[in-house]
């Protein structure tokens, strides 16, 4: 890919200009200066010949008009520097600069229940457009804090703060040094969010905390682990829970930091599989080998349970002009996996191998079965572009729920499993160690038959 430029929405963006005029709708809404817009393309980029009218990428329908139109709606509302609305709630906690990140509350420019715009938990079955709307919506205000030393911040900390608490939407005013912008990457692989601003001040109506959150707050003797555990077990949705952990709520008083939104994610995900893992471990195992199917959004995902010890692997293959792999020709395999004893590195295949494994061990635990277990993921040109791990967590969780297909050989259950999914088995193989071992083994008990 070429080196980013950055360009203003100017008229003179020849290219940017004919793309939205290909969509009437756009053109005729689409009221942006320079100052509430920047655009960030490659140089030479197969956007600029495309214009969104070619699908010169692949995909079925092109990310950037999508997003932009999205962002209409959103621009339209925004009439000043001030903002009010209904946060979901919602936070985030940048990573770029870190230990010195941007913080801050997110509200869209309208009231009532809007919890919806931040709940991954409630988007499944949701279309691409619909997301892209969620996340568009919702307008950032940001303050620079060292999470090392985040008291500094002081007012603007503890508004945020309460928010990441808050059981339900929260009536929220911000007052912004100058009007929102959004920094609009012209390239697919960039998840949707909404305008940032720099962050003056926020005020926040009747906010009422989350009773279990609120008691794990004050608790400044029990470690973020097992708070993070405890209210995991007592029912609450992942997504509020990773909002508290990145804004530092729990944890021994003196080590409490403020974590990057996407860290905080992985973290949680992380601890929680861990724990379940450890839980998993002590039950029986299955008696025979299963099938699980779930398909979402131009991701497939097979899961196979097969009756052994616990160990994981996981796969993702993305076909050729996807998000990950824009200018291959075939097939590009990622895997990671872990045996009984677990791993200590970081997965390199990132986010989406942690939250795959909580969605199964979830189910495991629910049935007290213990499984050795692969995730088969493919996806297609059609997932236009990234939504978040959520997707992979909330895919497999839908997964799961279904009726499984049972099966007496690991043969037939691999055999259904690649007849459900288009790559050859032999491409499978050989990039995934655990599968490799796993077909080619013979277990002692099998001479004794």
């Amino acid at each position: 890919m070429g080196k980013r430029i950055t360009s203003k929405f100017k008229p003179q963006n020849k290219w940017v200009r004919d793309m939205v005029n290909a969509d009437p709708n756009i053109a005729s809404s689409l009221d942006v200066t320079k100052d509430m817009l920047m655009l960030k393309a490659p140089t030479q980029g197969m956007c600029s010949i495309c214009k969104g009218g070619k699908m010169l990428c692949g995909k079925t329908i092109c990310p950037i008009m999508e997003r932009l139109g999205a962002f209409t709606s959103m621009f339209q509302s925004v009439k000043g520097t001030e903002i009010d609305g209904s946060s979901p709630p919602s936070v985030f906690v940048g990573r770029i600069g870190y230990p010195y990140v941007q913080i801050g509350p997110l509200t869209p420019t309208f009231y009532g229940n809007t919890e919806i715009l931040d709940a991954p938990e409630q988007w499944f079955g949701k279309s691409i457009n619909e997301i892209i709307g969620y996340r568009s919506q919702l307008i950032r205000g940001m303050t620079s804090v060292n999470v090392r030393k985040p008291w500094k911040a002081g007012r603007l900390l503890d508004q945020t703060r309460e928010l990441s608490l808050a059981e339900h939407y929260v009536e929220t005013e911000m007052k912004l040094t100058k009007k929102p912008t959004k920094q609009f990457y012209m390239n697919g692989d960039v998840q949707p969010m909404g305008a940032t601003a720099p962050l003056k001040k926020v005020d926040i109506g009747y906010i009422k905390w989350n009773r279990h959150m609120e008691k794990y707050h004050y608790d400044t003797d029990l470690k973020a682990a097992p708070a993070t555990i405890n209210l995991f077990e007592r029912g609450l949705p992942l997504s509020s829970i990773m909002k508290a952990f990145s804004m530092g709520n729990f944890g021994i008083g003196k080590n409490r930091r403020l974590v990057p939104t996407r860290w905080s994610i992985t973290a949680v995900d992380d601890l929680l599989g861990k724990y379940l893992t450890k839980k998993v471990k002590d039950y029986p195992q299955l008696n025979h080998f299963e099938v699980y199917e779930s398909n979402y959004i131009g991701n497939r995902f097979e899961i196979l349970l097969v009756p052994d010890a616990w160990c994981y692997e996981a796969y993702e293959a993305w076909y050729p002009k996807t998000l990950w792999n824009p200018d291959e020709e075939k097939v590009a395999i990622v895997t990671d996996w872990e045996p009984y004893k677990g791993r200590s590195k970081y997965a390199s295949m990132g986010g989406c191998y942690y939250s795959g494994k909580l969605a199964v061990l979830e189910n495991l635990e629910a049935r007290k079965r213990q499984a050795k277990v692969f995730i088969f993921r493919e996806a297609y040109p059609d997932y236009i572009l990234p939504v978040g791990v959520w997707q992979v967590r909330e895919n497999c969780r839908n997964a799961m729920k279904q009726e499984p297909r049972k099966f007496e050989t690991l043969q037939n259950a691999m055999s259904h499993v690649m007849g459900r999914l288009t790559i050859p088995f032999e491409r499978w193989m050989e990039t995934g160690p655990l599968l490799r071992h796993t077909m080619t083994q013979r277990k002692i008990t099998e001479y004794f038959h």
